[in-house]
């Protein structure tokens, strides 16, 4: 699907969730879907979400399953802030029947999943200089690797390897005009910035 802008709202853990249940969708029935990240934002603080101000894929997929699914982009647009409630059952684009979580730090796991299950959610710590990321094989001396470091939720979508250097490729959620195209590389073996740390895909419907 698309490379979609998360604006100013600290809201990368809906962009992630909604990147890996798209890929999902498609894979399952052969057809594209936007998903609303405006719902998840504004309707899943009871599972320990908060909006703008964070939260995690995993959580997220929970609250989806729960909650009888996620609407569609049209029926529940993106505003970029926090605001009320506005789910409503007749406009569910997808259900959420489980999701699996990946062993911290299990990268192996991780590339199973990846290359032949689905994109999968993932995050990292975002350090300085990753913002003006152009292109190549991104790695930091900077970054933590542990729950509490990661800050940023993207999807990773594929592996390969550049100049001798293994990569994971990776769906960011600051527009297409970022990085390249709007996606980044990030070195696989490491536990790069915590990148198979908070790792989760879902089982849709």
């Amino acid at each position: 699907s698309p490379v979609k802008d998360q604006g100013h709202c600290g809201s990368c853990w809906t962009f992630s969730t909604t990147g890996s249940l798209e890929a999902a969708y498609h894979q399952a029935f052969g057809k594209g879907i936007s998903l609303s990240e405006q719902q998840l934002v504004d309707c899943a603080q009871a599972f320990n979400n908060q909006g703008c101000n964070g939260g995690l894929p995993s959580q997220a997929f929970e609250y989806i399953k729960y909650n009888g699914g996620l609407d569609t982009e049209e029926a529940y647009p993106y505003t970029g802030k926090d605001g009320v409630c506005k789910f409503s059952s007749e406009n569910v684009g997808v259900q959420v029947l489980d999701s699996v979580n990946i062993t911290l730090g299990a990268e192996d796991e991780l590339q199973h999943a990846v290359g032949l299950v689905r994109p999968v959610s993932v995050a990292f710590e975002v350090v300085d200089g990753f913002r003006f990321y152009k292109s190549g094989v991104y790695s930091s001396t900077k970054c933590g690797n542990t729950p509490m470091d990661v800050n940023h939720a993207v999807v990773a979508v594929g592996y390969g390897v550049e100049d001798g250097v293994p990569y994971w490729l990776i769906k960011n959620s600051w527009g297409e005009n970022w990085g390249d195209h709007g996606y980044f590389k990030m070195e696989m073996g490491k536990n790069m910035c915590g990148i198979a740390t908070c790792a989760s895909y879902p089982v849709v419907a």
